[in-house]
């Protein structure tokens, strides 16, 4: 029988991890590492969010800021040509 090493995020949780294992279970550290980079991301973006924008729910700036935290290679290309935000990833 061989063995095999699983990564995942603590601020993603074992018991999260295990419900969603395709997108919260990884065979390398470096994806892992990579998921917990976006976590961290999504948090700050979160909370710059529910500052800085009014009556805005804590559901919706963390919903936001996980959309934002997870395409942020996007976001970075948007600040040169914003069009990019709005383009067909085939044609992007």
């Amino acid at each position: 029988m061989a063995v095999k090493t699983l990564y995942y995020t603590e601020k993603d949780g074992l018991d999260v991890a295990l419900k969603n294992p395709d997108t919260m279970i990884f065979s390398s550290k470096a994806e892992a590492d990579a998921r917990d980079r976006i976590l961290e991301l999504s948090e700050e973006i979160s909370v710059f969010l529910q500052a800085k924008v009014s009556d805005i729910n804590e559901e919706t700036a963390e919903a936001c800021a996980m959309a934002i935290a997870e395409h942020s290679e996007l976001f970075k290309k948007a600040f040169k040509k914003p069009s990019v935000l709005n383009t067909p990833e085939d044609e992007g």
